[in-house]
């Protein structure tokens, strides 16, 4: 059976529209993939984030392991992309990122699963390569949402 996975970055999201976007997508797990789940963005922290996930009904779930290595974050923030992928692709192939991934394997079989990344373009976030790479594990359906504003 094929599952969908959808994934989600909240670059450009309020905490309304990105609940929202969630919620239509009718998503049971949010999976956190950053490396540090922090933010400067209110309300994108792991704790908070995870308190107003509570609140909608959403339960969350962060595995370090597949987030984007120090020198690949800095890649990105330089619009050098490919750099990024290269790098992360590298990190993909660590036993803890390897373990992760068949973890998120595992959490897509059972529930509705997004993958959560800071970049809102999707072509730009390592979690479409973490997506890329599960599909390898499992059939997949791919669905980005793209929160926005009213």
């Amino acid at each position: 059976m094929t599952r969908t996975i959808a994934t989600i970055g909240y670059q450009a999201a309020t905490m309304a529209s990105f609940l929202r976007a969630l919620r239509d997508a009718g998503v049971e797990l949010l999976v956190d993939v950053r490396a540090v789940a922090s933010s400067r963005r209110p309300g994108f922290s792991k704790t908070a984030l995870a308190a107003h996930l509570r609140g909608a009904g959403i339960e969350y779930v962060h595995l370090r392991g597949l987030g984007t290595p120090a020198e690949g974050r800095a890649a990105a923030r330089s619009g050098r992309h490919e750099v990024m992928r290269a790098i992360f692709l590298e990190h993909m192939e660590t036993p803890a990122a390897r373990a992760e991934l068949e973890a998120l394997a595992g959490l897509v079989e059972a529930r509705q699963v997004c993958v959560l990344c800071f970049e809102a373009d999707p072509s730009h976030c390592h979690r479409s390569i973490v997506v890329e790479q599960l599909a390898r594990l499992r059939p997949l359906r791919v669905r980005h949402l793209m929160p926005e504003d009213e």
